[in-house]
């Protein structure tokens, strides 16, 4: 038998993950004594650091005990299924991790329910013990309640759990008496993890995942599941579609630590890197030259939800960004669809836009900032969910939304989600939090987490994923207030701010240029007012005791990202360049936007 386990490590967001890697290559000596590595070591990119979370799913392995242990951390958000989906598929079993006091999440349980029903053999680690309030024992029979209702199998059932604090380097079988290390973890992991299978026969590899080389090109990286693939061996490549491509490995690598080792060759059961395939596509698989067998598509959920991606035409268009034309914006497109399997991109009557789908606004965000940081400037419209008629009936997308509140503030949350469309199935305390459960259709989540957080001091924990379609639930109300717009094209004046500042807040500070049409702030009404920011104060000799006061002015609100594609409406764009997020109407002329009121109102 081989000595090599392929583990995939999968839970909610937050729970531990990216930290428990950490510490298991740190324990197995991964590093030299005097090498600086930080924390959170497998969130390479800025935005994972940033955010916390992780995006894009990675592949580190260790040794211990003289078996090669091949760790695969998987993003815990739902909008990043597709990532968890097709990494599964090079795993014979999974690393649960599980908060002791929030216990299963609905994307832990969207995670769990794709593990067992690839048959994989699981392990729970019930993490974060050290945290006040914690209950392993609840949480313990919770994850087995989940299992059960996901029908997993006897054996899957007999699962070994794990207590333990991954930020504190310890793991035990009894969550009470703290061990020094991590290796009781290490030595389940042996125990309960069956060996990768060595299967003879022709080769056959499915790509899993990419990565990317400025000097070879693109790399196909996945798991060799049948055979054994060697340096400059001829092979076919068996498109999605059934197509067939002759093609020769240049250079094999597999996977030590952090970094990739150059091989000669990789036998069934191990997870490589492979150099020198052209074309290739997640999914397709590496298969012998003369007769060539393919493996089973990995198949993706659907998306719910597509923006409208456009270049950007604002008065201050091609100040910032480096790619502004279409051609650009385009290229960067297809490009991501390349390794992005849940993103769709499909072309629109114009030249200049293109309609997204995605799994959900964070799936679709992410995309966007790290196109800004790349140097793009474009427009993004408000995000629409994706309508089917199934049966007959026109459907859309339904979500389970779970909220965490403390008890005095449950009425208002539950009264929100009531407006949105949203059913309350359950109510129950949750140590000294209430438990909230909700269906709600997709485009009532949009917006919502503001205001949540606004009615609930910023204290609610939310988190949703997709359920299934269900027939149209009616007309959901947009946002209640109108917005302030700008009248004219110029620089922002504090005298101008402070006269006007009884008619809404602002979103934008004094010396800011801005141009006819963009969104300045928020009225106190819900109908739009076309204001002037670039009045300057008339200075002339005349001068009366007490009118010139101090200015003072509230500070301006700011919004992030997401914050601002959940609060524009249908006629509004958000303009996204590499130095700043501006929100705008797409008509900017006032006559214009009069003529085309019309086309918005039924959106």
């Amino acid at each position: 038998m081989q000595k090599i386990r392929n583990i995939a490590i999968i839970a909610h967001v937050d729970h531990g993950k990216t930290t428990l890697v950490d510490k298991i290559l740190h324990s197995c000596s991964i590093f030299r004594d005097n090498e600086q590595t930080g924390e959170l070591i497998l969130d390479s990119n800025d935005l994972e650091r940033e955010r916390g979370i992780t995006i894009v799913s990675k592949n580190v392995s260790v040794m211990y005990k003289d078996v090669k242990i091949n760790i695969i951390d998987t993003p815990g958000h739902a909008d990043f299924g597709g990532e968890v989906e097709r990494v599964l598929k090079m795993a014979d079993g999974v690393l649960l991790l599980c908060d002791a006091f929030e216990g299963a999440m609905p994307q832990t349980r969207f995670v769990t329910q794709k593990a067992l029903a690839l048959g994989l053999k699981p392990i729970v680690v019930v993490n974060k013990v050290d945290k006040e309030n914690c209950r392993p024992e609840e949480v313990y029979e919770q994850i087995f309640e989940l299992f059960y209702n996901l029908e997993a199998t006897e054996d899957q059932l007999d699962f070994p759990v794990i207590y333990g604090s991954s930020k504190q380097g310890w793991m035990s079988t009894d969550w009470q008496r703290p061990t020094e290390n991590i290796f009781p973890l290490m030595d389940a992991i042996l125990e309960t993890i069956p060996p990768a299978p060595e299967v003879e026969g022709t080769l056959q590899m499915q790509i899993t995942s990419l990565d990317y080389s400025s000097f070879v090109g693109r790399i196909a990286i996945g798991r060799v599941a049948r055979g054994t693939i060697r340096e400059n061996m001829p092979v076919s490549l068996v498109k999605r579609d059934g197509t067939i491509q002759k093609s020769r490995i240049k250079e094999l690598y597999t996977f030590e630590g952090l970094g990739k080792v150059k091989t000669t060759s990789v036998s069934s059961g191990d997870i490589c890197a492979v150099v020198g395939i052209e074309g290739f596509d997640i999914g397709d698989t590496i298969a012998d030259f003369e007769n060539p067998e393919q493996l089973a598509i990995i198949k993706i959920d659907e998306p719910t939800m597509n923006m409208l991606f456009t270049i950007n035409t604002s008065p201050f268009f091609g100040k910032e960004g480096k790619f502004v034309t279409s051609r650009h914006l385009r290229d960067r497109l297809y490009k991501e669809m390349e390794k992005n399997l849940a993103l769709k991109v499909l072309e629109t009557e114009s030249p200049d836009s293109y309609l997204v789908y995605g799994r959900g606004i964070l799936h679709l965000s992410v995309l966007i900032e790290t196109m800004r940081r790349e140097g793009y400037e474009l427009q993004v419209g408000q995000p629409q969910v994706i309508i089917k008629e199934v049966d007959g009936l026109k459907c859309e997308p339904i979500e389970t939304l779970i909220v965490d509140v403390p008890g005095e503030v449950a009425g208002k949350v539950i009264e929100l989600v009531t407006q949105r469309k949203g059913d309350l199935l359950v109510m129950e305390p949750k140590g000294d939090l209430q438990h909230l459960e909700f269906d709600i259709p997709a485009r009532g989540i949009i917006g919502l987490r503001n205001n949540v957080l606004t009615a609930t001091g910023g204290e609610a924990i939310m988190a949703h994923r997709f359920k299934a379609y269900e027939p149209w639930k009616g007309h959901i109300p947009g946002r209640l207030n109108g917005v302030l717009v700008s009248m004219d094209t110029g620089k922002t004046t504090a005298f101008a701010i402070d006269k006007l500042q009884d008619r809404g807040r602002f979103h934008i500070d004094p010396g800011m240029d801005v141009y006819e049409g963009q969104v300045l702030g928020e009225h106190i009404r819900d109908n739009d007012l076309v204001i002037n920011l670039t009045k300057g104060k008339q200075l002339t000799n005349m001068r009366a005791s007490g009118s010139d006061t101090n200015v003072r002015i509230a500070p301006a609100i700011k919004f992030s990202l997401e914050e601002s594609m959940e609060y524009i409406q249908a006629d509004e764009y958000i303009e996204v360049t590499p130095k700043s997020i501006r929100m705008r109407k797409i008509f900017l002329n006032e006559n214009e936007r009069k003529v085309n009121a019309k086309k918005f109102q039924n959106q």
